[in-house]
């Protein structure tokens, strides 16, 4: 992994980076560093992390900063991760997680409940499917933010880009996201605005009143997903199947007299 980040970095021109090799939920390497964003796309649904590790004095001012019990389930660290990245982000956190991370209850609705009430997430965004190598499952991205300006306060941006890919070029079973699909995803983010079928600015309200679920599809919908009904044309269409369904009828009532005058003549 840490020979693939560091062809990663020199081929997406990043020349001042250090790589370490350790488990970073457990031994973190920038103890004392903070940096204004931190990113990451982290394994998803780690097992093997709850209170027996991450309670460890050393590391436990991490995972009970922004939720006074914040430990994951030992079946998935993704919180964990998200914990872990904002404790040294002095500013943003952008991180992409598993779908499941946004609805899971137990301890999960726990710790983002805590995040939701600390107003600490400012946007989640929806994938599309098929998007990496080892999974065909969408994934999300979540943005969190220490210091929200005023006009996102108490607010989270949901971003249904479900229907926003096409085909990768060299690997059939995959998708991608081309240059107009992350134009289209950055520029809702900058506006922070509802746009119809896309995007969605929710009140921590209304999160609160759906029990801290944070699924995308919730709040977001994307127009090929909604079916228009007319109403006036649905009733014409029953309407003529009646009058077709009785003419039917009544040509068969018509064959049945027919068939017993022939008996009866016989």
């Amino acid at each position: 992994i840490a020979i693939i980040a560091n062809m990663n970095l020199i081929l997406h021109g990043i020349p001042d980076y250090r790589i370490y090799v350790g488990d970073s939920l457990l031994n973190p390497r920038f103890k004392d560093e903070r940096a204004d964003y931190v990113i990451a796309n982290p394994p998803w649904n780690q097992d093997g992390y709850s209170e027996d590790n991450l309670g460890d004095p050393r590391v436990r001012p991490i995972y009970t900063s922004f939720v006074p019990n914040g430990f994951t389930p030992k079946s998935t660290a993704d919180w964990a991760w998200v914990q872990l990245m904002l404790y040294y982000a002095r500013k943003k956190v952008g991180i992409v997680l598993d779908q499941g991370a946004l609805f899971r209850g137990g301890k999960e609705r726990e710790i983002r409940r805590g995040f939701v009430e600390k107003d600490l997430i400012e946007a989640v965004i929806l994938l599309p499917e098929k998007l990496f190598y080892n999974t065909g499952a969408p994934g999300i991205i979540m943005v969190l933010n220490r210091d929200k300006p005023e006009k996102r306060r108490g607010k989270i941006l949901f971003i249904n880009a479900s229907q926003e890919f096409e085909r990768h070029p060299e690997i059939k079973r995959l998708n991608r996201l081309g240059e107009r699909h992350i134009g289209k995803i950055v520029n809702a983010y900058r506006r922070f605005e509802d746009i119809d079928g896309f995007a969605r600015v929710v009140p921590l309200s209304e999160v609160r009143e759906k029990d801290y679920n944070l699924n995308v599809t919730l709040y977001v919908f994307p127009k090929g997903e909604e079916e228009e009904i007319d109403l006036a044309k649905e009733l014409e269409e029953l309407q003529q199947m009646e009058l077709r369904e009785r003419e039917t009828v009544e040509r068969a009532l018509g064959y049945v007299r027919e068939i017993l005058e022939v008996m009866r003549s016989g």
